[in-house]
């Protein structure tokens, strides 16, 4: 069985857009979640994972991060991406940050 890889993520606050970045160890590409800014309100609008990183859990700790941010900064998130909705739908405890 293969372990996890190690993935770091990143934060980049363009103010009204903003991208995390997830770098897994011994890979050069990286996976993103893009999103807009509209007042309190993200809108998670692209996941991307390149499939050189594909099969790691890489986009599930992109939308990881931006719960943890969401709570921690205290915004809504509009999981207008197919991949952040369908997080959603996985962890109903999340509820709470669906604008």
């Amino acid at each position: 069985m293969a372990t996890k890889a190690e993935v770091a993520i990143t934060h980049l606050d363009q103010g009204a857009r903003g991208e995390y970045h997830a770098r897994v160890e011994g890979s050069d590409v990286i996976g993103r979640l893009t999103y807009k800014r509209q007042g309190d309100t993200v809108i998670a609008d692209h996941t991307l994972v390149p499939p050189e990183i594909g099969g790691r859990g890489v986009a599930g700790e992109l939308v990881k991060a931006l719960v943890a941010d969401a709570r921690t900064f205290g915004f809504k998130i509009v999981p207008q991406c197919s991949y952040v909705e369908a997080a959603f739908k996985r962890h109903p405890d999340w509820a709470d940050l669906r604008a």
